[in-house]
């Protein structure tokens, strides 16, 4: 399973992706326009979870879900409509 952590500097993206073989990548956050403010990305395939998140911790790192995921099934809508006041 393809995973992809997140990281401020360039230098612990490229430190990380050393130690688990991973591909370092500029990323892009929705809405973003500086370049300076985009994070450093590491895609790591097959990595061990315990040593990855060691490795977060200790760059200050952050995992994102993966985009496989389902999203949450919404709450149930109300079957009757709701009284504001009781006349």
């Amino acid at each position: 399973m393809e995973q992809i952590g997140y990281f401020w500097k360039q230098e612990d993206a490229e430190a990380v992706a050393a130690r688990l073989d991973g591909v370092v990548r500029r990323g892009r956050f929705h809405g973003e326009d500086d370049d300076e403010d985009h994070p450093w990305i590491v895609v790591l395939t097959d990595a061990d979870q315990a040593v990855l998140d060691d490795l977060l911790t200790e760059y200050d790192g952050w995992l994102e879900p993966a985009v496989d995921e389902p999203a949450p099934a919404p709450p149930p809508l109300p079957t009757t409509p709701k009284r504001f006041k009781n006349l």
